[in-house]
């Protein structure tokens, strides 16, 4: 006869390692509205979910794919792109009625002055609220403008193949890295009128 206990089966999403279980029962516990952001490696998709004894309801959805529609010609994923797509989705939330929420990064842990936290800093400047402790975790504002990339791209561009090797993506969109800050002001613009 066999004496050893039956080995015990997780659930399914935990053995796809999509759910740990532990951090949803936290964020779940509050019974308000998540902020669900995913980073994809061509851009970024953010929700506001609602937890259903059904499953979960998506209310709203915005990708950094609707930054194009605004002159956004730049890279849909780099950390001026998820702010500007952060701040277009809590202006989103704001027209819908969700202007309190919980941040949710899934199975990310984010790091600190990262893209999460630039996507986050979007949609507090947008006016919702968000617990997220102090502000010393966003990034700083000249790279949420991309001060970086434009700095880069002018010490780049005295190699020509160098520079050209490195933005190709930038060059073959017609758009140059070196005016990424006047075209986030423009898009920035752009959001807070609309």
């Amino acid at each position: 006869m066999a004496t050893r206990k039956p080995k015990t089966v997780p659930y399914r999403r935990k053995r796809e390692q999509k759910t740990v279980y532990s951090k949803r029962l936290k964020l779940l516990l509050p019974r308000k509205e998540r902020l669900v952001v995913r980073l994809t490696n061509q851009k970024v998709i953010a929700q506001v979910v609602q937890f259903t004894t059904a499953g979960d309801k998506v209310l709203l959805g915005v990708d950094s794919s609707a930054l194009k529609k605004l002159g956004w010609n730049y890279s849909l994923k780099n950390t001026s792109a998820v702010y500007l797509t952060g701040l277009l989705f809590g202006k989103e939330a704001l027209k819908k009625g969700h202007s309190e929420m919980i941040f949710d990064t899934g199975l990310k842990s984010p790091l600190h002055k990262g893209k999460l936290f630039a996507f986050l800093k979007g949609v507090v400047d947008a006016g919702v609220e968000i617990p997220h402790g102090n502000d010393e975790i966003f990034p700083g504002e000249e790279r949420i403008r991309g001060a970086h990339v434009k700095e880069y791209a002018e010490l780049l561009k005295k190699e020509k193949s160098a520079y050209e090797e490195r933005f190709t993506k930038y060059l073959k969109n017609k758009t140059e890295p070196e005016k990424i800050e006047k075209v986030f002001d423009e898009v920035k613009e752009k959001i807070n009128n609309q």
